[in-house]
């Protein structure tokens, strides 16, 4: 469930569609589509406040219009979907209850512990182990 961000302007419940910053060395506000995520100097302004948005005198407002082609899902975003799906909907192996060639086997268990055996450390058939 995602929670809507809403106008950051008093009494004003509308959902958010645009952010407002300050550049205070530029003495410049810029409006641009509503940022990925909140941020606390950054202020979330509904259509009709992003409208009327008005700056102090000797201040210059820059509206950054938003790219009609990024609202959509781009063909990374779209090829990233395609795969996921194609591995999800790949079968996984069956499980013959062996172990594979080089596969730890359990030896013991207590609870939700195992203790397993490193193949690399079993003695070979016809050896003897020393120690």
């Amino acid at each position: 469930m995602s929670i809507a961000r809403i106008c950051s302007r008093a009494a004003c419940h509308r959902p958010a569609v645009s952010t407002l910053t300050y550049v205070y060395a530029d003495s410049t506000c810029v409006l641009g589509p509503l940022a990925t995520y909140a941020e606390p100097h950054c202020y979330d302004l509904c259509a009709d406040h992003a409208d009327r948005l008005t700056a102090p005198n000797g201040w210059e407002v820059i509206r950054l219009a938003p790219d009609p082609a990024a609202a959509g899902p781009s063909s990374d975003d779209l090829e990233a979907l395609a795969n996921a799906v194609r591995e999800a909907a790949r079968p996984l192996p069956r499980d013959t209850g062996r172990p594979g060639p080089g596969a730890p086997v359990e030896i013991a268990r207590r609870g939700h512990l195992r203790m397993l055996r490193d193949p690399s450390n079993t003695p070979t058939q016809g050896s003897t182990e020393q120690g």
